[in-house]
């Protein structure tokens, strides 16, 4: 699958820089970035990159008595000088990069040294050293993306008052921008966040049946009732809204006796202040106005071995989902070095598009004055302009756990023995999350107004109550999410929203949660799977053929 995955970085990026008729020839019609083919400096390989690494992330060739093609029936240069001398490039460019142009262009530089390396010919001397290489350089290109990302626009900053909403709006934008609305969008709080998958809800669906549906998780840690009604309601705008929404979450959500600490600071925020004078947030229109970089990759071979590695979209990664290292990256004068460190984990997974190179997307409002008539107070959404504008903070390091698809994959797992000699247990009678416990009030106003909302839209709401572990749930806790169920369950039949409960669904399964409460990236897939194989649940039909890869 990695050779896919590194073949579809090769893709992807062609598709995006060079002419129609430059992708038939692959690198006529474009001035390269390529160096000249001359012999790296001494010591200029390992200066690049020195980390090993304990498992391949590369499909080794099965079958070695097959009979492979060699460099010279390829009209191409030498696989392993070209990605030496892309590694030798990016590692230069890396000691004094400091902006997401330069990032970017650090990080387009990985991007073929990583192809050229995996092009040299698995019956080749040198590709068991080429393999590590491949794996060294992947490691450089997801740091580069990192600092692109991480470095802050020259704009002043606005902020929602929480982290995950920040960060989830600004790559729920950019997912929309790119390949428009998801058909399913779900919503909740960090259990959501965590506990339905929807690459896996994705694929479950296309093996039933549904198959090209864009599923994104939108959900934000410690949201409310009230802050799902904000999402839906007032931060998006109507064309950014899905086919179908599934809210999952729990009781917790939806008691108004607590204090809706993460509700509260969004309200005082200054992009609450914004939205109250009718301006949303949007990502900028068009695309900079660039000079886009052609590149140069391997070239087909006249056999289509090349483009048969391209097809294998089936092959699985070796050592299996967890095989991979936790890295960062130190500078010194001879290049960009990893070294091990234990936060925060880099894995890589399948997405079946590939790493690119993050472009530089604030979002941006302008302040213009509204009219005081009721009439003209609607939502607007108003262009940047030059004059004034502020951005949507930067993203943190939640980023990187945080995958396209809006997922917090976690695969730790709950273990009763160990988990509370870290952490003192707390009851349900002194969880402040049950405190004063009611199930009407504000919580349940903004419910029915999401339920109203979704419905006069005619969006499909699913609720799905997530499934908690028997250690969480204690006489207080237990009782609180009777009365819930009994309560959505009348709910649903009055108001014409599906209610599934899945609290009780593995009570005894630890190896599904992270915590007591929380679900982890195991039971994430198991719920997704529940849900796609629901019978009831009329899944829609792709609105677009965009592909969210």
């Amino acid at each position: 699958m990695i050779r896919r995955y590194i073949a579809s970085i090769s893709t992807s990026i062609l598709k995006r820089t060079c002419a129609a008729t430059a992708l038939l020839a692959l690198t006529l019609g474009c001035s390269s970035t390529k160096p000249p083919n001359t012999a790296a400096p001494s010591g200029s390989i390992e200066s690049a990159v020195l980390a090993p690494s304990p498992t391949s992330l590369l499909a080794r060739n099965p079958n070695k008595s097959k009979k492979s093609v060699s460099v010279s029936s390829c009209p191409q240069n030498d696989g392993f000088t070209e990605a030496v001398n892309f590694a030798t490039q990016a590692s230069n460019l890396a000691q004094s990069a400091n902006s997401k142009q330069e990032w970017d262009k650090v990080a387009a530089l990985w991007v073929q040294a990583v192809a050229w390396m995996q092009a040299v010919p698995a019956g080749s001397p040198r590709r068991a050293f080429a393999e590590k290489k491949v794996i060294e350089y992947m490691r450089n290109l997801v740091y580069s993306q990192q600092q692109a990302s991480a470095t802050r626009s020259q704009a002043s900053t606005v902020s929602f008052s929480s982290d995950l909403l920040n960060e989830q709006l600004e790559l729920y934008l950019s997912y929309v921008a790119a390949v428009g609305p998801p058909d399913v969008l779900i919503v909740g709080s960090s259990r959501a966040l965590q506990g339905v998958d929807p690459k896996q809800l994705k694929q479950s669906l296309a093996q039933r049946g549904r198959p090209g549906l864009k599923v994104f998780n939108f959900s934000v840690n410690g949201a409310t009732a009230q802050v799902v009604d904000f999402q839906l309601r007032r931060l998006l705008k109507p064309g950014h809204l899905p086919q179908m929404i599934v809210w999952a979450d729990g009781v917790r959500g939806f008691n108004s006796g607590r204090d809706d600490r993460t509700f509260n600071s969004i309200v005082d925020s200054e992009g609450s202040q914004l939205l109250a004078a009718g301006i949303r947030p949007e990502l900028p229109s068009d695309e900079p106005n660039e000079i886009p970089l052609c590149y140069r990759f391997p070239q087909p071979c006249a056999n289509n071995t090349f483009r048969k590695a391209l097809a294998s979209v089936d092959r699985p990664f070796g050592g299996g989902q967890d095989a991979h290292p936790t890295i960062k990256f130190l500078s010194s004068g001879t290049g960009i070095l990893p070294v091990a460190d234990t936060h925060p984990p880099i894995k890589f997974l399948s997405s079946g598009t590939g790493i690119l190179p993050v472009a530089e997307n604030a979002a941006r409002y302008e302040l213009k004055p509204i009219a005081a008539n009721a009439a003209t107070q609607k939502a607007q959404l108003i262009p940047v302009s030059r004059r004034t504008t502020v951005a949507i903070r930067q993203l943190n390091q939640l980023a990187d756990s945080i995958d396209s698809n809006g997922f917090m994959a976690i695969s730790g797992t709950y273990n009763p023995n160990t988990y509370y000699r870290e952490r003192a247990y707390v009851s349900g009678q002194y969880d402040r999350d049950y405190e004063n416990f009611n199930l009407g009030g504000k919580q349940a106003t903004a419910f029915n107004s999401v339920v109203a909302f979704t419905k006069a839209r005619k969006i499909p709401l699913i609720f799905v109550n997530l499934p908690l572990t028997n250690d969480y749930l204690d006489g207080t806790r237990l009782w609180a999410e009777q009365q819930f169920r009994q309560r959505m369950q009348q709910l649903s039949r009055q108001k014409g929203f599906a209610f599934r409960d899945l609290s009780q669904r593995w009570p005894g399964r630890n190896d599904y949660f992270f915590d007591p409460s929380h679900l982890n990236r195991f039971g994430a897939i198991a719920v997704s799977r529940l849900l796609a194989a629901d019978s009831s649940i009329i899944w829609p039909r792709p609105k677009s053929s965009r592909s969210d890869g």
